[in-house]
């Protein structure tokens, strides 16, 4: 479904705030149990779709926008590709990715920056550190600091300088909402969800992050796997499960699934946003409403099995122990 009219977009950081969620109070979708006891709950909504695309489930404002964050990055990268960018194989997976910071992560952005002529320092993400705990610790321990390469968002940031370099637009300003490549990303985005942008704000890493509404980032992931052999959404899909190492890294749930469900398609976002479609059509996304990304495991298995995935990295996926005194007293678990 096309939208009816262009829309132009909104800028979310000179707007009055509005609660995109209200005034529904989203169902409870996972409980935090110690000792048998309910201490904890996080709330949030979820939509899931069935192979013909109809919403099968949905739990909490499903159609309300909110932020996908991340989960907008396979659009991103889509937008690059029908700006000119011709990528493929891992560099493309990484143009789509929150990557976790590993060596070979780091490795192949400044490969990518030095393909394209490019100077680190022309990178608008902010420095950081890398995304995986365990990572990150060996990362300090090296005497290493914050920096550019290892931020998440730097592959998608290396891919949108790329493009701008090869296509002779302005390259220090990639970041505006109205750069010609964002007014591409813009019109992706509106072409996959099916429904306008409701509002533009800035993401964490900088760039231009379009709003839409759970059932539009659900029915958008479906079109990637739906997607002509060849078209920049399948693509970028392809990329995406034939690297999935790239997209996340060797520790996260989003590797794990679209290694070990042939044919998903898997991306979260920061503040607990998740989206997932399965090769024949069916797809999920949903929101916990705390941003608790400690909620997003359990919450992905229990939607993954509602949707048949019977595998056993849906049981690994959900596993979220509690400690007491460093052994497991409790859990976190999807309650719906």
């Amino acid at each position: 479904m096309q939208p009816s009219h262009p829309s132009q977009p909104s800028h979310a950081d000179r707007a009055a705030p509005t609660s995109a969620l209200a005034p529904v109070v989203p169902p409870v979708l996972a409980e935090v149990v110690r000792s048998g006891f309910v201490e904890g709950r996080h709330r949030g909504s979820l939509v899931v779709l069935g192979a013909d695309g109809a919403v099968e489930l949905a739990l909490g404002e499903v159609t309300a926008p909110v932020f996908p964050r991340s989960s907008n990055k396979p659009m991103q990268a889509a937008g690059v590709l029908r700006a000119g960018l011709d990528l493929a194989g891992e560099r493309l997976a990484l143009a789509a990715a929150s990557h976790s910071g590993e060596p070979f992560h780091r490795d192949l952005v400044r490969k990518m920056l030095d393909e394209y002529g490019l100077d680190p320092a022309l990178l608008q993400c902010p420095p950081d550190l890398p995304l995986d705990a365990e990572e990150r610790e060996t990362y300090l321990a090296s005497g290493a600091e914050p920096d550019r390469v290892t931020m998440n968002c730097s592959g998608k940031h290396t891919a949108m300088l790329a493009v701008c370099a090869q296509q002779g637009w302005p390259l220090e300003t990639y970041l505006d909402p109205e750069h010609p490549l964002q007014r591409v990303i813009h019109r992706v985005v509106e072409d996959a969800a099916g429904e306008p942008v409701a509002v533009v704000g800035t993401d964490g890493c900088g760039a231009p992050l379009m709003a839409i509404s759970l059932v539009g980032l659900a029915r958008a992931f479906r079109s990637f796997v739906a997607a002509e052999p060849g078209s920049a959404e399948r693509r970028v899909a392809d990329a995406m499960r034939a690297h999935p190492e790239y997209v996340a890294g060797s520790r996260r749930a989003d590797t794990w699934l679209m290694r070990e469900v042939p044919g998903s398609l898997s991306k979260m976002g920061a503040e607990a946003v998740q989206a997932v479609a399965l090769p024949d059509g069916r797809a999920l996304a949903f929101k916990i409403e705390d941003g608790a990304t400690r909620a997003l495991g359990p919450v992905l298995a229990r939607a993954l099995t509602l949707l048949g995935v019977d595998a056993p990295v849906v049981g690994r996926i959900g596993r979220a122990p509690l400690l007491g005194g460093g052994r497991e007293v409790g859990e976190i678990r999807a309650s719906f």
